[in-house]
């Protein structure tokens, strides 16, 4: 299922190109083209859910949520990330600053994380 007005939805079909990582049944990844971290790569899912909230009602064995952290963690050690540390961020929502709605992980990293993420 997709949804034709969204980006993400677009790059997936090609029609936007993008720099891609890593793809599977599930999701891809590709690197952010608005980067906010030295590295900064998404994991988008390959079928079109809003956000993470909407998982509960599709994802039910979790294998979506599951197989994109999965993606997102690989994406991270393939960018040999791991021995310092990155972050993993799923947005929802307009207050959680979610831009684009179809659910997708950033993996960010490559500098000193704050905390608070503003």
């Amino acid at each position: 299922m997709t949804d034709h007005a969204c980006i993400f939805c677009r790059i997936l079909k090609g029609e936007i190109p993008s720099r891609q990582i890593l793809e599977d049944g599930v999701g891809v990844a590709i690197h952010d083209v608005n980067p906010q971290a030295p590295f900064h790569a998404i994991v988008i899912a390959r079928r079109h859910v809003p956000d993470v909230a909407s998982l509960i009602a599709v994802d039910g064995e979790g294998s979506i949520a599951g197989n994109l952290m999965k993606m997102a963690v690989k994406v991270a050690q393939e960018a040999g990330l791991s021995a310092k540390g990155y972050r993993l961020v799923i947005n929802t929502g307009e207050f959680g600053g979610q831009t684009v709605d179809h659910l997708h992980i950033h993996v960010l990293g490559g500098r000193q994380m704050l905390w608070p993420p503003g």
